[in-house]
């Protein structure tokens, strides 16, 4: 959305919302409200479940220390994610979603290596 003037005025180290700006953040919120109380349906809806860690290490065929050691990680830290105490993160939680994926694979390929 284009705005022909600033939206944000400075006026004597005070700044002020134009009223376009304005009426739309009045609006956001009285359609935030509608939804709250269910007159008005979202335009759309974010599901953000977490990843079901347990699941991923039964999935492998592993046990909690074998999964940890493949994974990098200590058998308490994998506990937490299981038991929702915690939850992996960054890198972690990336390895976790190819793991899902491919459990096989990234075992082949985390293990070829060792001796």
């Amino acid at each position: 959305m284009a705005y022909s003037m600033a939206v944000v005025l400075t006026m004597k180290n005070k700044e002020y919302m134009s009223d376009e700006m304005f009426n739309e953040l009045v609006s956001s919120v009285k359609e935030a409200v509608a939804i709250a109380n269910g007159t008005t349906a979202p335009s759309r809806v974010f599901d953000y479940s977490p990843l079901n860690v347990k699941e991923v290490r039964e999935k492998a065929g592993k046990s909690q220390v074998d999964f940890a050691q493949m994974i990098g990680v200590s058998v308490g830290t994998l506990r937490n994610w299981e038991q929702g105490r915690r939850y992996p993160e960054g890198a972690a939680l990336t390895l976790l979603k190819v793991v899902a994926a491919d459990p096989a694979y990234v075992s082949k390929v985390l293990f070829q290596n060792r001796i």
